[in-house]
């Protein structure tokens, strides 16, 4: 009798792997030219956002067009206004006023490059006119079958130019497996939605075109025909109410581009180290949306996932190897108590895309990029602290110096000196004896 061990962590990697180190690798050098410049990190990334014609050089094949490229209107938006302005004067007098509690404030821009991928879709009409669909994508709380369930709708009810049949509640996914989809698809990137919501719409399309030729005679004899008698007609007709596609994206425009920023203000107590997200403002471009709802969800939960990235979630091995962090008690995960206190979320609806599906665009992943803005605000607060006690070090200055990911309360008690009373004490000791000086 052999035992398989199950219960073991899973070595899968969730939501821009690679992406979300490459970009904070990018902010971290900013941060650090800043304070070498002694200039406040945003006219830093202001200067170094792309123009259209860097941006088609850096991203060959995947920029677009050029009113798609929305990025600057969005940080500008953000740093021009003089509501920034006056927080960040806030922000200075708190710290003046505060020994023991410092505010920090940053936006963070992204860029984000997403792929589409050939993907199978599946319709079928039952005799009671309910609608069956397959995907290849597996839904897992990101809203696929949602937003398929809407594509499926939306596609069959074009068959009534007034659009007086309401089909969602017909409507019905259920897991694919390889038998009904032999080329099954993805469910990774950020795009699985969308690929699977065009992959619907072809299928459902094949279904209208030989419905429409019935619909239209049977409307000509009777003056209107409800959905369940075009079927019922449909099945005596021995029409094909099953219809199959494989959607596969034209290499033009498989890539494609996501922008996005974040503003985020936040308190550190300096006894603890503990950080109050005190509030976040984001404007994200999402196309035009397939669902508002499931895209604003995904937004969301993306950033309060970076959040515990960045600030919480510490992955602590023994010598062995093995996980000291293995559950709710040594590993934090974001609560409500760490999530902002204000968080405000705005869609850019950046017009008509020819090349998306329905003007769509990706929501999963590129928000968790954004999350970065929490880890920059925090050093900025932590900057306030080092100056306060005019904490340094042999190897950085208090307005340089190197912040581990994730920003834990034990690290950021460490870089302004009071993780140790004795520390404190001594930096303190000397800091006054240079004043007698």
């Amino acid at each position: 009798m052999k035992v398989c061990k199950t219960n073991i962590s899973s070595k899968s990697a969730m939501r821009g792997p690679g992406e979300v180190q490459g970009s904070f690798i990018a902010e971290a050098v900013i941060e650090h030219v800043a304070s070498i410049l002694s200039v406040h990190a945003d006219s830093i990334r202001k200067i170094n956002l792309h123009d259209f014609e860097s941006l088609t050089k850096f991203f060959e094949g995947a920029a677009g067009e050029p009113f798609e490229y929305t990025l600057p209107s969005i940080f500008n938006k953000f740093t021009s206004y003089a509501s920034y302005q006056d927080r960040a004067e806030m922000i200075q007098q708190f710290n003046s006023c505060n020994r023991w509690k410092k505010r920090g404030l940053s936006c963070v821009p992204v860029v984000y490059q997403v792929t589409v991928r050939p993907t199978p879709g599946k319709v079928g009409i039952l005799n009671d006119g309910s609608i069956i669909v397959e995907v290849g994508g597996v839904e897992i709380g990101q809203g696929l079958w949602t937003k398929v369930k809407q594509m499926a709708a939306f596609a069959l009810g074009q068959l009534w130019d007034d659009g007086s049949q309401d089909l969602l509640e017909r409507v019905r996914v259920i897991q694919a497996d390889t038998f009904s989809l032999i080329q099954g698809g993805w469910t990774a990137g950020s795009t699985t939605s969308e690929s699977s919501c065009e992959a619907v719409r072809l299928a459902c399309n094949i279904l209208v075109d030989r419905l429409k030729f019935l619909k239209d005679s049977l409307q000509q004899k009777m003056g209107s025909i409800s959905w369940d008698a075009l079927i019922l007609q449909a099945n005596t007709q021995a029409v094909n109410l099953s219809a199959s596609s494989y959607w596969v994206p034209d290499p033009s425009s498989k890539e494609y581009l996501n922008y996005g920023a974040a503003i985020s203000e936040v308190e550190i107590d300096l006894f603890t180290g503990a950080t109050t997200i005190l509030r976040t403002d984001l404007t994200y471009d999402c196309g035009k949306s397939l669902n508002p709802a499931v895209d604003l969800g995904q937004i969301e939960g993306s950033f309060v996932q970076g959040i515990g990235f960045f600030m919480s979630e510490e992955f602590i091995t023994n010598s062995e190897g093995l996980v000291v962090t293995d559950g709710t008690w040594t590993y934090k995960i974001p609560t409500v108590d760490t999530i902002p206190k204000q968080f405000n979320v705005e869609f850019l609806d950046s017009g008509h895309h020819e090349k998306r599906v329905l003007s769509s665009k990706a929501s999963g992943e590129p928000p968790l990029l954004l999350a970065a803005s929490i880890h920059c605000a925090t050093r900025e607060a932590i900057k306030a602290a080092r100056d306060e006690f005019n904490y340094t070090t042999p190897s950085a200055s208090p307005a340089t110096f190197q912040m581990n990911v994730p920003a834990t309360m034990p690290v950021i008690k460490e870089l302004y000196g009071l993780d140790i009373v004795e520390r404190y004490l001594e930096n303190s000791l000397s800091v006054h004896q240079l004043k007698k000086v």
